[in-house]
């Protein structure tokens, strides 16, 4: 009996507690549902603010510059090329690739032996014409002179004629007399005009004499031409390419032996398009001299050359666009020609001119300015020039204002931001790098090894892996071309 009964207490203990739990929890559900029909107000949204970085729009005087690609070239070279067909008897020592010549030095010279007998020929019959000359002057000196004393004659022959017809006239003289003295008169008469056929002859001959003798001073002068092209000599200061002659080969007429540049007289050639080449203009359509700077990118030591531009294309170019101009280079210290090089060009000046990032040009040709709730705003700009990663804008409104950097399709007008300003900064040192001596003394030997490496730019480089610490572009550089 006493286990039943604390049986029962137990059960009824349980369910009073399992009662109490069950009121309790109908007592919260009641409280929330009050609480949540009493809160009928909606929450409130909180605006977004975006971080944005942001640039301010300042107006300076700005020379843009025109990038363009361009190959190297000399503006003067030569072709040398044999005149007179024969066997090269003489090559002197430097003529051979990349051979450096003086301006006058005998460089080739090819079996005269033909051109010289031409020219004695020539000159034996020179002094043959001089001789027959001097004898058809001759010749006619002494026509004249017997021209001169047949005029002598007949000038007696007349006046004894005249004085036999005086006196038949007074009746002393007979006509047999005056009939013998006409005779006489008619005879001395023909007598000068054969001396006058005699003179006529004489200066025909003299004339054929000078045709002749200029005849044999023009073949004389030839044949001296011709031993004078037996001979090749550089006109001017230069450095020989091409050059594929051996001594004692036979070569033929205009055969091409070589070609001498000159290294100093170089220019650039390169190609723009027309809208470019128009900003090169002046106001009567000239192209104006504007500054360039070739640059030649070669085993991390850049090269530099300045230079002016000089002229443009006469013509666009069968199946070409745009223009091609030329530009004159002043000391090009490691460039050939040949080289493919980078062009930029100054432009005439701009003014009034944003320089901002090309990230803040929408193509619809407006920027993102914040105004002075830090609320973004849309204005619209000109686009002057695009230059790499930046862009010269122009507009009303736009000096002094703080322009978004890096626009994204989040943001908008009316968008309030936070803006983050763009201090300038200095631009950090080159990177240097401290090398192993393995790794010293294989890049060194790489370069000395390279044999398209101009000698000075040879130098420099090997200067610059001497010292402690190298640049690591240079390091770069070298290792990516020993890799490949």
């Amino acid at each position: 009996m006493r286990f039943l009964r604390q049986s029962l207490v137990g059960v009824f203990l349980a369910s009073m507690t399992l009662a109490l739990l069950l009121y309790a929890g109908q007592l919260v559900m009641g409280a929330i549902q009050s609480r949540l029909a009493d809160d009928k107000k909606p929450p409130q949204a909180r605006e977004r603010v975006f971080a944005v970085n942001v640039q301010r729009a300042e107006f300076e005087t700005i020379v843009p510059e025109l990038q363009a690609f361009g190959q190297v070239q000399s503006r003067r070279t030569l072709e040398l090329r044999a005149a007179a067909a024969g066997r090269v008897v003489e090559l002197a020592e430097n003529v051979e690739e990349g051979g450096v010549v003086k301006a006058g030095q005998i460089l080739i010279r090819i079996d005269p032996a033909d051109a010289q007998s031409a020219f004695d020929r020539a000159d034996s019959d020179l002094l043959d014409a001089q001789a027959e000359e001097r004898d058809a002057e001759r010749t006619l000196e002494l026509a004249r002179n017997e021209l001169q004393a047949a005029i002598d004659q007949s000038e007696l022959r007349d006046r004894a004629l005249k004085r036999q017809q005086d006196l038949a006239e007074r009746g002393v003289g007979t006509a047999a007399a005056v009939e013998t003295a006409e005779l006489a008169a008619a005879s001395a008469r023909q007598a000068v005009l054969a001396r006058r056929i005699s003179e006529a002859q004489a200066e025909a001959r003299v004339d054929q004499t000078v045709t002749r003798l200029a005849r044999a001073q023009i073949a004389l002068d030839a044949a001296q031409r011709d031993l004078t092209d037996t001979t090749i000599k550089a006109r001017f200061d230069g450095t020989l390419s091409g050059v594929s002659l051996v001594e004692g080969r036979l070569v033929s007429a205009n055969e091409k032996l070589a070609e001498l540049v000159d290294p100093r007289a170089l220019e650039v050639a390169f190609r723009v398009s027309t809208a470019h080449y128009a900003r090169l203009l002046d106001n009567n359509g000239r192209l104006i001299p504007a500054k360039v700077i070739a640059s030649l990118d070669a085993a991390g030591s850049n090269l530099l050359a300045r230079g002016t531009i000089s002229r443009d294309s006469a013509a666009a170019g069968e199946g070409q666009s745009g223009r091609l101009i030329f530009a004159r280079l002043d000391a090009a210290l490691g460039f050939k020609p040949g080289d493919f090089v980078t062009v930029s060009v100054e432009e005439p000046p701009l003014d009034n001119v944003a320089r901002l990032p090309a990230s803040s040009y929408a193509a619809d040709g407006t920027v993102l300015v914040v105004d002075a709730d830090d609320r973004l705003d849309t204005l619209k700009v000109q686009l002057v020039r695009r230059q790499g990663d930046h862009v010269l804008l122009r507009g009303e409104g736009l000096e002094g204002r703080e322009v978004v950097v890096g626009r994204t399709p989040l943001l908008g007008a009316g968008i309030r931001v936070r803006p983050l300003r763009q201090e300038a900064e200095a631009e950090p040192a080159a990177s240097m790098l401290e090398l192993t001596d393995e790794r010293r003394a294989k890049l060194m030997a790489f370069v000395e090894g390279n044999q398209r490496m101009p000698d000075e730019m040879k130098a420099r480089v090997l200067a610059s892996l001497a010292e402690a610490k190298v640049p690591a572009a240079l390091v770069e550089r070298i290792e990516a071309r020993m890799g490949g």
